[in-house]
């Protein structure tokens, strides 16, 4: 497997992931019609060309889907058992079709799980950032993580 188990997960370990991963039209089009979000800002070109972007914003929820899953080969393809949850997510800076996303991730804490003492509970830290080098979406994700031994 790619991905890390608990016990190579010790806080301050960092990544760069690669690829980055450039943002088409089409990835905007798909997740903010099939997840319903008729927000004109996100489709509506001459809508969006009023407002203080002057273009279309990409939206946030492919954002972070994209900045987590741009993580996924080094840290828990097929080590973890799933998500558990977001504890903060921040969009300091908007995302335009045509951005080249880079993410990055680091391990802020990890424990054995109380209930699960055959797995262990990892906080990553993921940050986005653009071809700019601006910070596009930062997010704090729990994970329960199998361990070599499970």
């Amino acid at each position: 497997m790619a991905g890390k188990y608990f016990e190579e997960l010790t806080p301050g370990t960092a990544f760069t992931h690669q690829p980055s991963r450039t943002v088409t039209e089409t990835d905007n089009l798909l997740i903010t019609t099939l997840t319903m979000n008729v927000q004109p800002l996100h489709l509506d070109a001459e809508f969006a060309s009023t407002t203080q972007f002057g273009q279309i914003l990409v939206n946030s929820m492919f954002t972070l889907s994209l900045v987590v899953g741009l993580s996924v080969a080094e840290t828990t393809l097929g080590t973890t058992v799933g998500n558990l949850g977001f504890e903060k997510i921040d969009f300091p800076n908007p995302v335009f079709i045509g951005d080249t996303i880079t993410s990055k991730t680091i391990v802020l804490e990890s424990r054995v799980s109380k209930s699960r003492p055959d797995r262990g509970i990892v906080l990553f830290e993921h940050t986005g950032t653009n071809q700019r080098a601006e910070i596009v979406c930062r997010a704090r994700r729990n994970a329960m993580m199998k361990t070599q031994i499970s």
